[in-house]
């Protein structure tokens, strides 16, 4: 999956978008006592005002900047009022000499109890697998959630498009297994009435899929009366009878409430994976976005 989705506030994954609000400086940005100790180790005042960036920066974006010296003004002014450091533009001095923002942003990963994502991301599949099969999520509603998931457990973010390929994977692989499970419950008699709604009848313009997935376009009597016909015609069609007892609610929809699309759309996507793929999208393809 590509990182197109990451737009509007997910461009910000990672990185400083503008100055902090005052209310992110004293919540994310503050330094306790334990901070102070850890800052005032370090010799020199733009290795003690760096330090204090990486500490604080982590915690508010939940990754460790590619260059320390990169954050918003306000960021460093904050940290150095309370750190009685005169001048902020020290900063501009941290990292010079070969490994010292590294050594730091180890040090503080490993007081902070910080795991790597590597650590962590089969157990992440799984936990979004799990998501992806019962919510039927789009790929922002799973992006988010696996976000909000590694910063609870203080899981250091990985690059916005190694999440989004993981993110992409899983939920593809979901929704296979969905339309597989969805395909080995019709019988034979089922699926070939449901191809027959992928044709297109001599002399029509649609195929039945398309003719019964139409609703009503406007509020009268012939309109209700066309759709509790078509509804009657959907329930002849006879899916209602299959046990979807093993598959997720999002994925019984599919089969009943009138979704014989999706159903007719799985089998056809069993059978034959590429005639099918003009015909539709992953179930509840629109969650999420």
């Amino acid at each position: 999956m590509a990182v197109e989705f990451l737009s509007g506030e997910h461009a910000g994954y990672g990185v400083f978008v503008g100055a902090p609000s005052r209310t992110e400086l004293e919540r994310y940005f503050f330094l306790d006592d334990a901070d102070r100790e850890a800052v005032q180790a370090k010799r020199r005042v733009h290795n003690r005002l760096g330090y204090a960036v990486q500490l604080t920066s982590v915690r508010y974006l939940g990754r460790f900047l590619p260059d320390p010296r990169q954050v918003p003004a306000e960021v460093a002014e904050y940290l150095a009022e309370h750190l009685e450091i005169a001048d902020p533009s020290c900063l501009k001095e941290y990292g010079e000499r070969d490994g010292t923002a590294r050594t730091h942003a180890g040090e503080i990963q490993e007081a902070g109890g910080w795991r790597d994502f590597a650590e962590v991301s089969a157990e992440l599949s799984e936990w979004l697998d799990a998501r992806a099969w019962t919510t039927g999520d789009g790929p922002k509603a799973l992006f988010d959630a696996a976000v909000g998931w590694l910063r609870e457990r203080r899981v250091l973010l990985p690059g916005a498009s190694r999440l989004s390929r993981l993110v992409g994977n899983v939920r593809e692989a979901a929704n296979q297994r969905l339309w597989d499970t969805l395909y080995g419950l019709l019988n034979i008699g089922q699926r070939a009435v449901l191809d027959s709604l992928l044709t297109v009848p001599a002399g029509a313009r649609v195929s039945e899929l398309d003719r019964l997935r139409r609703g009503p376009v406007r509020v009268s009597g012939p309109q209700m009366k066309w759709s509790l016909d078509r509804a009657e015609e959907i329930a002849d069609l006879g899916m209602g009878e299959l046990d979807v007892s093993r598959i997720p609610a999002r994925g019984a929809v599919a089969v009943r409430g009138g979704r014989q699309d999706d159903a007719a759309q799985a089998a056809q996507r069993r059978a034959a994976p590429g005639d099918a793929a003009g015909h539709c999208g992953a179930p509840d393809d629109t969650g999420g976005r």
